[in-house]
Parts: structure tokens; C-alpha cells; sequence
């Protein structure tokens, strides 16, 4: 048993951020499922947003922002993000980080889908988040200690503080102090068949977070990235909005245009719209292709595709890439103030398991990496200002390894994400829904998880946050950003700025709705 100043669940560039900003007097722990390098942030291909050319500002970068998310964000988080943007990137800059320049020595900036100006800086072309990764790993400061392939199955709550974590760790059990906890552990892509995501992205955090009694809200917006590669009937990684901001054009198979006359943005709209608009003409019986003719130097500009599709067995001769859409990101998860502070004390959430108000009902492209490297910032200025608080004794709390039997099977993961994709995925209505909570009840899941494999124990995560993401597009009748139901297939008025919020209270999960504005948790 250990005792920690900080405990930090995750490895992307949320955690990595946080690791490089913390006060190097403190006892920190990085604990990630896999390696280091198994998050959604080494696979992003696009960049970072920020407002850095003459023609741009913060002030429309935050109107770019809260248009894509349909209003539902938190304003003044939007506000605060935008302004710090570009000095963020100066920060990285500085520090020796690679980003690309043009042929003049400055920064390129790209376009992508619903910004209004060129504000996406990139590394590497298509490979931002593992030039990123890579960067911050090796600037990891000497007083981190990192832990691989360990899984935190548990956070150890008494009276609403959170004070360690227990973890699994070749079949062996450890239960770690810590003074603060910090959730950076990625959204839940893998609840889904067809998604972008790095497949150890299962939900944890959210469920880590739902089990100790934390508030999580806005579950029903989850963002389907439009443009998957789809071979063989399987997504086999993304295909970055980049092509489409370069010149990429969504066509059927007779060489249409999909896109013409659905938005003024046609292609580079925003992604709830366009992958809608492809799932729409896939359901016709029609194949969809990014016709890349006018793209300059694809294999150039985006090589990290370029590899993909030749790995799996697409000729970029013919210049033209099948896609579909897929899971890509989640808007919601546990709820935090400003500071990246949860509804449990001492216990924080940052990058995509946490929901900061930043990305409302729908991420603006390239806002992902951006909120990591500001919150993971905001969360070490937090911690490090914070008063020195004793976690306690062993001697002060009883630890119970508890076996619990599972009453009957646990469904396998392809069931889960099948059912998911198809009943809560791009297009939702009331009757399949209902359909996919009567099937999610059915299942019996244990509280105590200390005997589970860590298979095992991942699948009850799933299930946990595949139930409340049901119950939340259930209880939304309306369309908003990444939340589309046919039956109700417009925006409404009265759900404008609501909030549906799970809380976990003893063996029940409770729900509510509110429409008031989003704010502080803790003060």
C-alpha cells in the first residue's frame, strides 16, 4: 500500500500536461491500462485550434465553438480556452515542439469543418497526436513515476473525498493513497461497433467516476466522425476532416455529390451533419467515397492516411477513399467546474471523460487536443495551490475483498458495441431505445469487482455507461449537435441550455433534468 500526493489515471496529452506543469515537490503517479502511447490522443490527426493569424481572432474562434455545439456549451469556459489558445501553442513552441511551417518560416495554418478561418496548426501533417505524445513523454519531468499496463478498477470515496484508487495489476490487487485523483482516462468510443477510437477506450473513467457517486451529465452527445475508412464492411481508422478542408469531396458511387444543398458548408459542415448525411445514403443501399482529385499531394500532406490505405489494400490511384461513419468523440462525462474539480473532493476529470462545458453539444474540429493541453494546465495550477490535506492511515479504513458471484453471463463486447451502434448510434428514435434499455436491465451487475478479470470487469463498465448514454438520448426529445432523434428531428426551445444529469446514490442511478445554466459544482 502506498500513500501519493497525486494519482494520475490516463496517458494522453490531458496527463502528460498536467505531469509537466505539477509541482515537482510532489509524489505523482501515472497509471495507464496499457503503454503510454495507447490513447485517442496519439491517434489524432488533426492539430490544435487557436487563433494565431492577423485575419483571426479569439472572439470568432469562441463563436466557431459554440455554433458547432449548438449553444449547449459553457460560455465563459469557451471564452477562457479561446484566449489562452495561442499562448499555449507559443508555450509548446518554446519548448522546442515541432509544428509545421510554410516555406516562409511561420506557422501553416489549416482549414477544417466549421471554423471560419485557418487556425488548425499540425505536426507532422496528419500525425499531430503522436508527434504530440511522443514530444511531452520525453519531457516528462524525472519526479513522475509511470506505471504501464496496470487497470484502476476502483476509487476508494468516504463522505464525498476521494482518497486512492485500488488497481489491478497482473492478477494482483494494490490499493494506493493518493491526496488527489485525477481522471484523464479518454471517452468511450469502444462502446460502439464501427468507431476512430484507440480500442483500450472503453469508458473507464466514467464509470470509475458513476460508481463512486460522481455527477456525470450530457451522455447523449456523443460525436460520429464522418469519415472512417471502411473496408470490408469494418472501420480501420480515420480519415482526418483535413482531406475535406484541402478540397475532399463526399460522393456516392455514381460520383454525386452528398453534400450539395444539404448545408452552405457542403462538405466542411459540421460533423453531426455530415455523418448524418452519410449514414442517411449508406441505409439507401449507396456506397460513399472522399474523392481526393482535389487534394494537393495527398501522400505528402496526409502520409499517415496514405499508409492506411495502402495497408489496407486502398488504391489511392483511383482517388477515391471508402468511408463510414463511427464513434470519434464524447461531449459529456463527469461533470467539473472550472478547475477541472468534480462533485467528489479531491477528485478532478480533464481531456474527454470529463465534461467542462467546453464542447457544448458538439466539438468544433481540433478543440480535443486544445482542451487537453488547457485543462491539464488548469488542473496543475489547481493542485499545486491547493492546502496540504491528510489522506489518512491504513489502520483508519477496512479494505473487504469481496467475492461476489455474477448472476448469470455477461454479454460479450461485440454485443455491446453491436447493439450500441445500432440502437443509440447515428440515429436514434424512442422505440429502439427503449429496446436497448430493456436489454441492458436484463443484465445483472456486481458491485464488488475485486474477484473480476480485468475483461470481465471492463465489460460492466461498458454496460454501466452504455445505460446511462440510453437513458439520456431517451430522455432528450429533441435534435441537438451530436444527438439526433428522428421522432423529434428539430432543435427545441425548452430543452435549450438542459442538462441530464446522473448521479449514483447507493445501488440506484438517479437522473434528473435542469435547466439552468451550467456551473461551479463546489462553490
Amino acid at each position: 500500500m502506498k500513500s501519493l500526493d497525486v494519482v494520475i489515471i490516463g496517458s494522453g496529452v490531458a496527463a502528460l500536461q498536467l505531469a509537466q506543469k505539477i509541482r515537482n515537490d510532489l509524489h505523482v503517479i501515472i497509471i495507464t491500462k496499457s503503454d503510454m502511447r495507447s490513447s485517442n490522443s496519439y491517434l489524432a490527426q488533426g492539430g490544435v485550434a487557436a487563433s494565431l493569424s492577423k485575419e483571426d481572432d479569439w472572439a470568432l474562434h469562441l463563436q466557431d465553438t459554440l455554433n458547432a455545439g449548438r449553444y449547449h456549451n459553457e460560455e465563459r469556459v469557451v471564452e477562457a480556452l479561446t484566449k489562452e489558445a495561442p499562448d499555449l501553442i507559443h508555450e509548446l513552441s518554446a519548448l522546442g515542439f515541432p509544428f509545421d511551417e510554410n516555406t516562409n518560416g511561420e506557422l501553416s495554418l489549416g482549414l477544417e469543418g466549421a471554423h471560419c478561418k485557418k487556425r488548425i496548426v499540425h505536426s507532422g501533417g496528419d500525425a499531430t497526436g503522436k508527434h504530440l505524445v511522443d514530444f511531452m513523454i520525453s519531457q516528462l519531468p524525472k519526479h513522475i513515476e509511470v506505471i504501464t499496463n496496470a487497470f484502476v478498477y476502483e476509487l476508494l470515496v468516504k463522505r464525498k473525498i476521494c482518497y486512492g484508487v485500488k488497481v489491478k495489476k497482473k492478477d494482483e490487487t494494490h490499493i494506493i493513497f493518493a491526496k488527489h485523483v485525477v481522471l484523464a482516462t479518454g471517452g468511450c468510443g469502444q462502446l460502439f461497433q464501427y468507431t476512430s477510437n484507440s480500442p483500450v477506450v472503453t469508458g473507464d473513467g466514467l464509470a470509475l467516476a458513476h460508481r463512486a457517486g460522481a455527477i456525470l451529465t450530457d451522455l447523449e452527445f456523443i460525436q460520429f466522425h464522418p469519415t472512417l475508412l471502411y473496408v470490408g464492411g469494418e472501420t480501420k481508422g480515420l480519415i482526418s476532416e483535413a482531406v475535406r478542408g484541402e478540397g475532399g469531396v463526399l460522393v456516392d458511387e455514381q460520383g454525386i455529390s452528398i453534400m450539395k444543398g444539404v448545408h452552405p458548408l457542403e462538405d466542411l459542415a459540421p460533423r453531426h451533419i455530415v455523418a448524418q448525411e452519410i449514414y442517411q445514403t449508406m441505409k439507401q443501399g449507396r456506397k460513399v467515397y472522399l474523392n481526393i482529385q482535389q487534394v494537393a499531394r495527398f501522400t505528402t500532406r496526409f502520409p499517415t492516411i496514405s499508409k492506411l490505405c495502402e495497408a489496407n489494400g486502398v488504391n489511392l490511384e483511383d482517388q477515391l477513399i471508402p468511408v463510414s461513419p463511427g464513434a470519434h468523440f464524447l461531449m459529456g462525462g463527469v461533470k467539473t467546474n472550472d478547475s477541472g474539480e468534480t462533485s467528489i473532493a479531491h477528485l478532478y476529470a480533464m481531456g474527454e471523460v470529463a465534461r467542462t462545458g467546453v464542447h457544448g453539444a458538439n466539438r468544433l474540429a481540433s478543440n480535443s487536443l486544445l482542451e487537453g493541453l488547457y485543462f491539464g494546465k488548469k488542473v496543475a495550477q489547481q493542485i499545486n495551490k491547493s492546502k496540504d490535506h491528510d489522506v489518512g492511515k491504513r489502520s483508519d479504513y477496512r479494505f473487504e475483498i469481496k467475492k461476489e458471484n455474477i448472476q448469470g453471463r455477461l454479454p460479450a463486447k461485440e454485443d455491446i458495441q453491436n447493439r450500441m451502434m445500432e440502437y443509440v448510434g447515428i440515429v436514434r428514435n424512442k422505440a429502439n431505445l427503449q429496446d436497448q434499455l430493456r436489454y441492458l436491465n436484463h443484465f445483472h451487475l456486481p458491485q464488488s469487482l475485486d474477484y473480476l478479470s480485468q475483461e470481465e470487469i471492463e465489460i460492466v463498465f461498458m454496460m454501466e455507461i452504455s445505460k446511462c448514454i440510453t437513458k439520456s438520448a431517451l430522455k432528450r426529445n429533441e435534435s441537438r449537435g451530436g444527438h439526433f432523434r428522428e421522432d423529434f428531428p428539430i432543435e427545441m426551445e425548452e430543452w435549450m441550455k438542459k442538462e441530464i444529469k446522473h448521479e449514483k446514490k447507493g445501488d440506484h442511478d438517479e437522473y434528473i433534468e435542469t435547466s439552468q445554466t451550467i456551473r461551479a459544482l463546489l462553490h
